[in-house]
């Protein structure tokens, strides 16, 4: 599950890849393989896939437990070439974030 709180200590990657449109599809269909290969390891917590309305940028919201969880997972990720295969259906900007503040209704 999706947690967005602060002072959990919670790793997020936010990944934001401009795509062309015709590459939406197949680049989800890999970030979703690829959850589906690593969603039992130990730290792994949840992905959320999101398209810009003009199908130019798919971004990927994903979550560890820890830093280094998401170290191993992003090991297995390169090993099993998941990333290779993405980046031939978009270019990339990943960042890793900690939640420092949210404010709900």
């Amino acid at each position: 599950m999706t947690v967005i709180e602060s002072g959990k200590g919670i790793i997020t990657q936010i990944n934001v890849f401009t795509v062309r449109p015709e590459n939406v599809d197949p680049l989800l269909q890999i970030l979703k393989e690829a959850a589906n290969r690593v969603k039992d390891k130990d730290g792994w917590l949840s992905i959320n896939l999101h398209v810009s309305l003009d199908r130019t940028r798919v971004t990927n919201y994903a979550q560890c437990n820890s830093k280094e969880a998401w170290d191993g997972i992003m090991e297995q990720l390169f090993a099993e070439g998941f990333i290779d295969r993405r980046l031939a259906l978009g270019s990339p900007d990943p960042c890793l974030y900690e939640v420092v503040w949210t404010l709900s209704r």
